[in-house]
């Protein structure tokens, strides 16, 4: 990996970090480059269970596009996958955390966005910035998935910031914790969730955002096509034979 990207194994849980504090963790060209590679990594590695990402330092997240680069560099309308973005651009079959522990603006509330689940540290703020520089939001059209219409208006209108509790309170932050337990809670999180049969963890995941895109009888049909592999492999039946011999269940994810 690049310096500007630091990716660590903890047991079964991928933590990748941006790594530009003195920049904000701005998105650089080496930033753009080492997630690509780190989110290939991760879904690549059949050890890897969950992904939780997050920045160096206890200042900023991300602070969103490095705009001194994108002002030398003259950029217009960023190519699909400019950003690697998951659910877009990245994809990923695996759950993500967004361990936010500071300032998350424009291309860090993306970010924090594409991740499945999201941790705040207390001093935490979230902000959509663009209509301050003048650039785009193409991005957030699942942010009315997540917010209502007008709380998603109000900060894509004004650029003005929100507290990580004021979004906890609107169900877009899951928990709001002191930065200094932030990686520790997330490990935590994502440790619950390794240890969780596999297959119905991505079937799971990938019925949530099935959902979104279609109505309610297409979901229901969408979730018996998921989730019918899960139902017929060896884990399927492991998991009822640990409980009956009360032992930890042994997952192979077949």
């Amino acid at each position: 990996m690049s310096e500007a990207i630091l990716y660590e194994m903890r047991g079964p849980v991928a933590l990748i970090t941006i790594n530009r504090p003195e920049s904000r963790n701005a998105i650089n060209a080496a930033v753009r480059a080492g997630l690509h590679e780190a989110w290939r990594r991760f879904e690549a590695d059949a050890a890897a269970r969950v992904a939780i990402l997050t920045g160096a330092g206890d200042k900023a997240f991300c602070a969103g596009m490095d705009l001194k680069e994108a002002s030398a560099t003259g950029l217009t309308i960023p190519q699909r996958g400019f950003i690697p973005t998951l659910g877009d651009s990245v994809q990923v079959s695996k759950p993500t955390i967004a361990a936010v522990n500071g300032l998350a603006v424009a291309g860090g509330w993306l970010f924090a966005q594409m991740c499945d689940l999201c941790i705040a540290a207390e001093h935490a703020s979230f902000a959509i910035t663009e209509a301050r520089v003048g650039r785009g939001t193409p991005w957030a059209a699942p942010l009315l998935h997540m917010l209502p219409q007008r709380v998603m208006m109000e900060l894509l209108l004004t650029g003005e910031p929100m507290s990580a509790a004021r979004l906890h309170q609107l169900g877009y932050v899951n928990h709001v914790v002191p930065v200094a337990q932030l990686i520790e809670r997330s490990l935590e999180l994502a440790s619950r969730i390794a240890a969780n049969a596999p297959l119905t963890v991505r079937a799971a995941r990938a019925l949530v955002y099935a959902a979104t895109e279609t109505g309610r009888t297409a979901a229901l049909r969408e979730g018996d096509r998921l989730f019918k592999p899960v139902y017929l492999s060896e884990d399927a039946q492991e998991g009822p034979r640990a409980f009956a011999e009360k032992r930890a269940p042994v997952w192979k994810g077949r």
